[in-house]
């Protein structure tokens, strides 16, 4: 009952755009009776095809964890301020897409820089297929532009790194034993008013058997701060585990696997040309203003029908 019950999920939203279709020849054969209805119909199509071309696309996301919320965290690389206030720009730009979707994004915690933008944040997208589509931008971005922090006004190179995991849910077995945890708090850092600099609010967890590391400070509350810190560790299981599992069917299909995740995935160049490219695909476009606005369903559009986002 339960398959079937997904099956009909599944089915549903091409029986319903197969009817609109056949709605929309309806009102056509209408027309040599009414012309007025031709801008109505030239905007049905108009939707059925953005429809359409939604549906295709999410035909790609048939990975076990796509369909679940996700939570993206973005660490400033080596650089200083320049990386940092890349690493802010990259937030912007997955809140406005986000945005744009539909989707509920929530900043997690955040970690602010020293004179400009940011040393990290982590953020989590809740909304249908959050994960499968942002697995598209799990790496390393590259910015190339003429300064704006250099007196001269060179041009820099600047990196950050995306992180995106599924978020864990109770039942995939990501388990976090008590005795497998150290919990350590301290007073938050930066802005937050005089509350949260003055008390032990920030929280920092240690899962022993890993060694991953877990910080959140972003919340007045010690108790806020840690339940947000176990969801964050929890994907972060989740991830290894997958991470893991990737190794795995690699070694057994005869692959070589680079270790981590740190391998440049796209570049934004702002001077002396204009140009976002992924260097996956090979997919670019010349307006960069709207890519940094949001606009990055061309993009991961292309690395989803590419293939690489599948699993196995």
């Amino acid at each position: 009952m339960r398959q079937l019950a997904e099956a009909k999920r599944a089915v549903q939203p091409w029986r319903e755009l197969e009817k609109k279709v056949a709605d929309i020849a309806e009102l056509t054969s209408l027309t040599e009776e009414d012309a007025s209805l031709e801008a109505e119909i030239r905007s049905e199509i108009e939707e059925a095809s953005r429809r359409l071309n939604e549906l295709e696309l999410e035909r790609t996301l048939g990975g076990e964890y796509d369909a679940r919320d996700a939570i993206v965290a973005i660490h400033a690389g080596a650089g200083g301020t320049e990386s940092q206030d890349w690493a802010q720009m990259l937030l912007r730009m997955y809140l406005r897409w986000a945005e744009r979707r539909g989707y509920e994004a929530e900043i997690l915690d955040i970690s602010p820089g020293e004179e400009a933008g940011i040393k990290s944040a982590v953020i989590g997208v809740s909304g249908k297929y959050a994960y499968g589509y942002l697995k598209s931008e799990h790496g390393v971005h590259r910015l190339v532009r003429l300064s704006p922090f250099d007196a001269d006004h060179a041009r820099h190179t600047s990196f950050a790194l995306t992180e995106v995991m599924p978020e864990a849910e109770a039942d995939v077995g990501v388990k976090i034993e008590p005795d497998d945890l150290r919990i350590d708090v301290f007073r938050s850092s930066g802005p937050g008013g005089q509350h949260m600099q003055k008390t032990s609010s920030a929280v920092r967890l240690t899962h022993l058997p890993t060694q991953l590391v877990v910080t959140c400070q972003s919340e007045r509350s010690q108790h806020q701060n840690k339940e947000i810190a176990l969801k964050i560790l929890q994907s972060r299981l989740l991830e290894l585990e997958l991470a893991k599992r990737a190794e795995e069917r690699a070694r057994l299909k005869g692959k070589r696997i680079a270790a981590g995740w740190g391998n440049q995935i796209r570049s934004y160049v702002l001077h002396p040309y204009k140009m976002v490219k992924d260097h996956r695909t090979d997919y670019q476009t010349s307006d960069t203003d709207a890519v940094l606005d949001g606009e990055l369903d061309g993009l991961i559009k292309a690395y989803l029908q590419s293939g690489l986002g599948k699993e196995g």
